[in-house]
């Protein structure tokens, strides 16, 4: 049964913690945004995807947020009953290490168990839904651009084209009608006039080269400024659209496989990618409690002072794991030891500095020839 303190340290502690959930999730959002955009001018993937490919990669980036948040969320509602002085009267009160351990590792419980969810199955599923939605976008015409029954200018090249209906997932055209014009730099200007009875949308084996196979029609070559024309009739006649441009995240494929997969694989880049979702959980846990002794301010104390000095102890905290992380995927390593020990170290400081900080003071002795 809680109690009426548990009850009001979690309340303002899950209310924090929300908070900066929510004020993190923007910023990851606004640099997955920068990022979506930048690959959709590439020609990575189609414009027409851009919002689903953005909302499924900020819930990859939950996988390292939710440490973080957790982390910040606690210190910042810990320090406001710091320097508004309800912490102290409530050790004056009788408050111990566990009045405050108690509340702190229930909602740590519920963090965990979210941020495990989070790396080790919501964020590889959205990366892999990503990548399917882009692999689909990318074979239809309709994703490139067009649309039945009006002109468009034809992706990739100096021209326009019709097509006067498509299929529900815009691979196969019907009649078409396609109007492009020569590179002038390149020789005499021409007009090339394609007509097709049908058509439909192919790509490449490697994915990137797109194409439309046009069938049984005519293609007509017409020289500007002369009258020797050509006309030519054909069952097959193939153009391109613009290329699929390679994307960044295409460099780390174990990225998007499943968590069992990786853990039953011997590859180093697989072991490796595994160890950083499996750590997200503990990582959590031990932030949770590290915020509890770097949390206690004086009321004068400079508000933000113990924030920066917390931050400065997560980079490092993070970066030893992402070095331990590039030990695993270049084989140095062939177990995730290395890591929980920094987790036993971290989580041994926090105790011990949780203990000093409630350890009753020594009275001091007064020195030889003093009044006591």
């Amino acid at each position: 049964m809680l109690s009426i303190l548990d009850r009001y340290f979690l309340r303002e502690l899950a209310q924090t913690v929300a908070a900066t959930v929510v004020v993190l999730l923007v910023i990851v959002a606004g640099s997955a945004f920068a990022k979506v955009l930048q690959q959709v001018a590439n020609g990575s993937f189609p414009a027409s995807v851009m919002f689903q490919v953005l909302g499924l990669r900020t819930l990859d980036g939950l996988t390292n947020m939710m440490p973080l948040a957790s982390f910040i969320g606690v210190l910042m509602g810990l320090g406001r009953m710091y320097r508004e002085s309800e912490m102290h009267v409530l050790a004056s009160s009788g408050m111990g290490p566990r009045g405050l351990l108690r509340p702190v590792l229930l909602l740590g419980v519920v963090l965990v168990v979210i941020t495990s969810v989070v790396s080790l199955w919501l964020g590889p599923w959205a990366v892999r839904t990503s990548d399917a939605m882009v692999a689909a976008a990318n074979r239809s015409v309709i994703a490139a651009g067009l649309d039945a029954g009006r002109f468009t200018n034809l992706p990739g090249k100096g021209g326009i084209i019709f097509v006067d209906s498509l299929s529900r997932d815009g691979s196969k055209l019907g009649r078409t009608f396609v109007a492009t014009q020569s590179d002038p730099r390149k020789g005499p200007p021409h007009l090339k006039v394609v007509y097709a009875a049908n058509g439909e949308l192919y790509q490449e084996s490697d994915g990137n080269g797109r194409f439309i196979a046009f069938k049984d029609g005519w293609q007509y070559e017409i020289p500007l400024g002369a009258d020797n024309w050509r006309q030519m009739r054909y069952e097959r006649n193939d153009t391109s659209l613009s290329s699929v441009q390679a994307s960044d995240d295409d460099e780390d494929p174990a990225h998007s496989k499943g968590s069992w997969t990786l853990a039953q694989s011997s590859d180093p880049d697989d072991r490796a990618e595994f160890a950083w979702r499996a750590n997200a959980p503990p990582l959590t846990l031990v932030l949770l409690l590290l915020a509890l002794p770097l949390s206690r301010q004086d009321p004068r104390e400079s508000r933000y002072g113990r924030l920066l000095l917390a931050l400065v102890s997560f980079f490092l905290y993070n970066t030893l794991l992402a070095l331990g992380r590039a030990q695993i995927g270049k084989g140095h390593w062939h177990s995730e030891a290395p890591l929980w020990a920094l987790h036993a170290v971290v989580l041994a400081l926090a105790g011990w500095m949780l203990w000093k900080q409630y350890s009753p003071r020594k009275l001091r002795q007064p020195q030889a020839g003093m009044p006591a």
